[in-house]
C-alpha cells in the first residue's frame, strides 16, 4: 500500500522540478505575499528595521553559542565577519555623527559581538578554521564598493562629502558581505546546524530590513525616495536592501525544506552559490 506523501513534502518536491524560471517567479510571488502579510499585520513599519537588527543580534548569539560549546568555527567564513564589521563601524561612525538613536545602540552591541567572534576564530579556534574553503577574495567586494559609494552617495548639504562615503559604503557593503560566507557553504555541501540558523538569521533580518524600506515607500507613495535625496542614491538604496535579501533566498529555501523534512544539517546541492 503505497504511504500519503504529507502536503509539504509534496510541495517542496514539485517545487524543486521546476524550471529556474519558473523558481524565482515562485519567490518573488512569495516575497510579494509577505509584504501584503506585514503591510496588514505591522501598523509601524520602523518597527521592522528594529526586528531586522534584532534578529542579526539573535544569529550573532547563535554563533557565539556554537563557538563556546563546540570550540569549532568549521564552516564559518572569517571574511563574511569581517566584512561584517568593517560596514558596522562604518554606520556605527555615520550614526554617531548623523543621528544617534535606538539603532546605534543595536549596532554596537552587534559590532563588538562580531569582533569577539572574529577573534576567536583567528586566534583561539584557529585550528578548525577551514581557511582554504574561505577563499572568497573579498577585494571583488570592497573595490566595487568603494568605487560605487564615491560615485553615488547621500546628498544631504548638512553632511559632509567623507561622511555621505561611509554611509553609501556601509550600504554597499552590507549587500554583499554575507557572499563569502556562501563561498565556504558551496565549498563543504554540508551545513551544521548552528551555522545553518546563524546565516538563515541573516536572511530574516536582511528580508525585514528590505521590507521596512518597501513598505516605508509604498505608506509614503514614493515619499521616501525624495527624503532621501536625489540622483541614483535613492534607487541604489532599495537595490541593495533587494539585493542582500535575494542573495539568501536560495540557502533560505533548503534551510526551510530541510527543517521541515526533520533535519538538522542543510545540504546544498551544486550551483546554489
Amino acid at each position: 500500500m503505497k504511504v500519503p506523501r504529507r502536503p509539504i513534502h509534496a510541495i517542496t518536491t514539485w517545487v524543486r522540478r521546476q524550471p529556474p524560471k519558473m523558481k524565482a517567479f515562485l519567490g518573488v510571488v512569495s516575497a510579494i505575499i509577505s509584504l501584503v502579510l506585514l503591510y496588514v499585520m505591522v501598523h509601524d513599519h520602523n518597527k521592522l528595521f528594529v526586528a531586522a537588527e534584532a534578529v542579526h543580534a539573535i544569529g550573532i548569539a547563535v554563533l557565539i553559542y556554537k563557538l563556546m560549546k563546540e570550540r569549532s568555527c568549521a564552516g564559518l567564513s572569517l571574511k563574511s565577519q569581517e566584512l561584517t564589521a568593517y560596514f558596522l563601524a562604518a554606520r556605527l561612525y555615520c550614526s554617531f555623527v548623523i543621528e544617534y538613536d535606538v539603532h546605534t545602540f543595536l549596532d554596537l552591541a552587534t559590532l563588538v559581538a562580531t569582533l569577539w567572534v572574529i577573534y576567536m576564530i583567528r586566534y583561539k579556534l584557529k585550528a578548525s578554521y577551514m581557511g582554504d574553503k574561505d577563499n572568497f577574495k573579498v577585494l571583488y567586494l570592497v573595490v566595487p564598493c568603494i568605487l560605487l559609494a564615491i560615485l553615488i552617495h547621500p546628498t544631504p548639504a548638512r553632511v559632509s562629502f567623507l561622511q555621505r562615503i561611509f554611509w553609501a559604503f556601509c550600504v554597499y557593503l552590507e549587500a554583499v558581505s554575507v557572499l563569502p560566507q556562501l563561498r565556504v557553504m558551496q565549498n563543504i555541501k554540508i551545513v551544521e546546524p548552528f551555522t545553518a540558523h546563524y546565516v538563515f538569521a541573516l536572511g530574516v533580518a536582511r528580508f525585514l530590513s528590505c521590507a521596512h524600506w518597501v513598505l516605508q515607500m509604498v505608506e509614503t507613495r514614493g515619499g521616501l525616495l525624495v527624503a532621501l535625496g536625489t540622483g541614483f542614491w535613492p534607487p541604489m538604496v532599495l537595490l541593495a536592501e533587494i539585493v542582500q535579501t535575494f542573495v539568501l533566498a536560495d540557502f533560505c529555501y533548503y534551510y526551510v525544506k530541510s527543517v521541515l523534512g526533520g533535519q538538522l544539517i542543510v545540504r546544498l546541492p551544486a550551483g546554489v552559490v
